[in-house]
């Protein structure tokens, strides 16, 4: 029960992520490794709850795992580990989006908190949900989910049972994010089919 109360946890950190992502627009809400980039300053749906609704979703998803072995310094060394690591991030968005968009943005950080929601300002999102946009960036986030938990049981069983124990929900997951994860990786690369106009 506790092990799948954990991977819940790390579901709605991967759910809010989903939100985030299938309302946004293109040139927002992406995974920009090499420099930072923005074509415009995304302010509705979640983000107008919190300046970073997907570092908040990869909070949760991490915590559910920390949580699974039920150690109780786990959690909060992972807490800690996170802020150190994410914080630099964040200051380095934010300052980029600070040069970018000047005032709307100090407008906007003024009034939506950058991590912890304090108020529900709920502003409409000016695109519709897209589901395939979500489908083709955040699959890769759903397997990270089924991994790390799945580990994380089987990890435990060969440690403390010195064997490998297949659970069927466990197995059942692995098996079906597998599957989902390849199709979609071939539908991204080799079809347009999950592709979106302005997405």
């Amino acid at each position: 029960m506790w092990a799948r109360l954990c991977f819940g946890v790390s579901l709605v950190g991967w759910a809010s992520r989903c939100v985030a992502v299938g309302y946004a627009p293109a040139g927002t809400s992406g995974r920009n490794t090499q420099r930072q980039v923005a074509k415009q300053l995304n302010t509705t749906g979640l983000y107008s709850l919190l300046r970073h609704s997907l570092y908040l979703g990869n909070f949760f998803i991490g915590f559910g795992v920390a949580c699974a072995p039920a150690i109780w310094w786990l959690p909060v060394i992972y807490s800690l580990m996170f802020c150190a690591y994410y914080e630099r991030i964040m200051f380095a968005e934010e300052a980029y989006l600070r040069r970018k968009f000047g005032r709307k943005f100090d407008e906007w950080a003024a009034t939506t908190p950058a991590f912890i929601p304090r108020k529900v300002i709920w502003r409409e999102p000016t695109l519709p949900f897209s589901f395939r946009n979500m489908l083709r960036r955040e699959y890769t986030g759903l397997m990270v989910v089924i991994l790390g938990n799945a580990g994380i049981q089987f990890t435990e069983h060969l440690i403390v049972e010195h064997r490998i124990v297949y659970e069927v929900f466990w197995v059942d997951l692995l098996i079906g994010g597998s599957a989902a994860y390849f199709l979609l990786q071939s539908l991204k690369k080799r079809t347009n089919l999950l592709n979106v106009p302005g997405r």
